[in-house]
């Protein structure tokens, strides 16, 4: 881009909902914003932080719900850097974990806009611990892999290889993977996964309407249709689902 951009883009990690996990430099931001562009899993606390004379644009991304496609999204982060000198996207977690912001970072970089990353905590690490589930332990636990669950199977070869997850980690976080949930548990089992593995599944984490769902890889999408348990989630495999404490 010939034209040098007046503003910065900060790629802010909102954390996983709960208001209290948002970093300081974050909260800064907010209150400093010219302009606020948010994801749909941030929450409303955080989003009463925002500086109240700031442009605020929701660009929110839910299953079978977009607000603004991410070239849309990109696309005006650009031009609203051309205009203002502090330009916030607002991302749920974290930027860089399965958030999308790499891809926005690139762009940005691309385009000549300056752009910083700060870091949020994700929804992997904050909902086990809200929920009171270790992802590591000594006597259960030395690995975690955190992947995304959300492909569309049957659609193109999946990109996630679960035969090397299963058998390279003892605890697994997966990502957005409510919805795919019976063929990840067909792919873990093949790859030797018992099916008396346990399993929790965590809705809201850290927010106050928090509920999990415990069962074995064998009944959790009988347990999942029965009690109609909806995304958004976060589930951990592991035998530490067993020393969930609350």
């Amino acid at each position: 881009m010939s034209k040098k951009s007046l503003g910065k883009v900060y790629l802010v990690g909102a954390g996983p909902g709960d208001p209290g996990l948002l970093t300081v430099k974050g909260k800064t931001l907010l209150e400093l914003a010219d302009l606020v562009i948010y994801d749909a899993l941030v929450s409303d606390q955080i989003l009463d932080l925002i500086n109240p004379n700031a442009e605020k644009i929701n660009a929110g991304k839910r299953r079978g719900r977009h607000s603004l496609l991410q070239e849309e999204t990109t696309k005006l982060l650009i031009e609203k850097a051309q205009i203002h000198a502090v330009v916030v996207r607002l991302k749920g977690g974290d930027p860089f974990i399965f958030g999308r912001g790499g891809e926005e970072m690139q762009d940005l970089i691309q385009a000549g806009i300056a752009v910083e990353v700060v870091p949020g905590i994700t929804s992997g690490i904050a909902a086990p611990a809200y929920a009171g589930i270790p992802l590591t332990h000594r006597d259960h636990s030395s690995s975690v892999t955190f992947v995304t669950g959300h492909e569309t199977v049957g659609k193109y070869r999946p990109q996630v290889n679960w035969e090397a997850i299963a058998k390279g980690s003892e605890t697994i976080v997966i990502y957005m993977g409510v919805h795919n949930l019976p063929y990840i548990i067909q792919q873990l089992t093949q790859a030797g996964h018992s099916l008396e593995t346990p399993i929790a599944l965590i809705r809201w984490g850290t927010r106050p309407e928090q509920e999990e769902l415990i069962a074995t890889l064998e009944t959790i999408v009988q347990k999942v249709e029965e009690t109609g348990f909806e995304a958004p989630a976060i589930a951990v495999i592991g035998s530490v689902v067993n020393l969930k404490s609350c």
